[in-house]
């Protein structure tokens, strides 16, 4: 009898704990569909409010009429939702401004985002482009309370009473139902206790019903009929499970052995590399340095003696040596750096790109670029290889933008699902992109020398560092309107990285 109340028991908290899981998951999705619901619409609700402004601001825009921009963000109060609202012009300036409590301090953001959207604090914020005849005049920012507390304890007050109700019902149905089950079960586990204790194979349980209980006691039946045989099979299989365990450890301790091998042929390979490095920075440096050094001397001697034509290409020589030189020092930088061993730490992305921009800065050519740094996301990873990447990245914008009438350069980044995103964008020379896959090759480049001086490795310095970060790198761009370049981190740094 105690057997049969244990078994009664727990079928009543199977009955139970099944009832409240299939409830609790009922209930979680209905409330996961709603809060999906509620936040969709609302995003809709506010991108088209943000349509149905920029189309009225549109020729606000074009007179450069905040006045008119202005009346239009007023009629807003009719949607308490919507806490604050402003319009921006095409180069980023605020043109008209609404808050719901009528605080004209109210601080909005200095420059406007790109479109989207992002919910933070109870609060959903949306960018949203004005475009007119395929031209951006400006943009629309919606900031609107996204209270959704008060939904959720609407369904959990709801679950709470279907769930109670719903229990209630399965523990008066369960124990009218139990009995035709525990009984049957109790003669089998009669059987099984003689099986175990007298190691008696010949007792039978009785059938009582040919329901899935039926079925349950034809197998068990079976089971001790066979049993024999199964045993017979099972110590088979044993043994040849052995025989492949010991085949498997063979074959492992092969594979072991060649890794070994591959692994110092691979590091024999690595210091021949490094030799080879050496060897061509040492024997190629030398007649550099020879050149540059008779023409030095050339030039002293005889300097008086040669026409403009011989000095020009005296000139050209010597020019062309200190290039060599700064050709053998990237591709020797470019080589040591698979060899570094990686050094991540927490970093301050703004603080990082601030340092270089303000090193930039201390170059009086560079006076007149107008730098932009936005909002940008912690990172994780080797500062020093970070610091190059945003060196390289920021230099090659001042450098291609430099023929420009006003330089503008432009940093920021954003947290993604998985990774977390930075870019460079400049207003300069720009570049075809049919030719972006050539952008990150050794000594690839897109533009002459006489246009804009390089060695074509800054690129291919930035992808290898990023690449070793478990990241990506792209560029995007048109001819004469400048390039975007877009790199990438993981959230969680990859160990040692690549």
């Amino acid at each position: 009898m105690a057997h049969q109340q244990s078994v009664a028991r727990k079928l009543l908290l199977i009955v139970l704990a099944t009832t409240a899981s299939a409830l609790l998951m009922t209930v979680a999705a209905m409330a996961f569909y709603d809060v999906h619901t509620f936040r969709q619409t609302w995003i809709d609700d506010l991108s088209a409010q943000a349509n149905i402004l920029g189309l009225a601001a549109a020729p606000a825009l074009d007179f450069e009429d905040p006045g008119s921009a202005q009346d239009y963000l007023e009629l807003l109060r009719a949607k308490p939702g919507i806490i604050g609202a402003a319009i921006y012009t095409a180069k980023g300036g605020l043109f008209a401004a609404y808050s719901a409590s009528g605080d004209r301090q109210r601080d909005f953001p200095a420059i406007p985002e790109g479109d989207g959207y992002q919910l933070e604090d109870n609060e959903l914020t949306l960018f949203q482009r004005i475009v007119s005849n395929d031209e951006i005049l400006g943009t629309v920012y919606l900031q609107a309370e996204y209270d959704i507390a008060a939904r959720l304890l609407d369904y959990l007050g709801i679950g709470g009473v279907v769930m109670f109700l719903s229990l209630s019902a399965a523990l008066l149905m369960s124990r009218r139902l139990q009995l035709s089950v525990t009984r049957p079960i109790s003669a089998i586990t009669a059987v099984a206790r003689n099986v175990i204790e007298k190691r008696d194979f010949s007792g039978r349980a009785p059938k009582t019903s040919d329901d899935e209980i039926g079925v349950l006691v034809d197998a068990f039946n079976g089971m001790l009929a066979e049993i024999g045989t199964r045993t017979e099979v099972l110590e088979s299989s044993n043994r040849q499970l052995e025989q492949t365990e010991e085949r498997l450890r063979s074959l492992n301790n092969e594979l072991e052995a060649r890794v070994k091998t591959r692994t110092a042929e691979l590091e024999a390979a690595n210091k021949d590399l490094e030799g080879f490095s050496y060897s061509v920075s040492h024997d190629l440096r030398a007649p550099i340095r020879a050149i540059t050094g008779f023409c030095s001397l050339f030039e002293e001697d005889h300097l008086g003696q040669l026409d403009a034509e011989a000095r020009r290409k005296l000139r050209i020589i010597k020019s062309e040596s200190r290039r060599m030189g700064e050709l053998i020092d990237d591709l020797l930088a470019f080589s040591r750096l698979g060899r570094k061993a990686l050094q991540p730490t927490d970093l301050d992305m703004r603080d990082v790109v601030e340092r270089v921009v303000g090193r930039l800065k201390d170059d009086e050519t560079n006076q007149k670029v107008e730098f932009r740094i936005g909002s940008m996301p912690p990172a994780h990873g080797d500062l020093r290889l970070l610091e190059q990447v945003w060196t390289n990245l920021l230099s090659n914008a001042v450098k291609f933008s430099s023929k420009k009438e006003r330089s503008v350069v432009e940093v920021g980044g954003l947290a993604e699902e998985r990774e977390l995103l930075y870019f460079v964008r400049d207003n300069g020379a720009g570049f075809d992109s049919k030719y972006s896959e050539r952008l990150f090759g050794v000594f690839q480049r897109l533009h002459h020398d006489h246009e804009f001086p390089g060695t074509g490795v800054g690129l291919a310095l930035v992808h290898r560092i990023i690449t070793r970060h478990g990241g990506r790198v792209w560029g995007d761009g048109k001819l004469d309107e400048g390039a975007t370049f877009h790199f990438t981190l993981p959230k969680e740094f990859p160990d040692g990285g690549v």
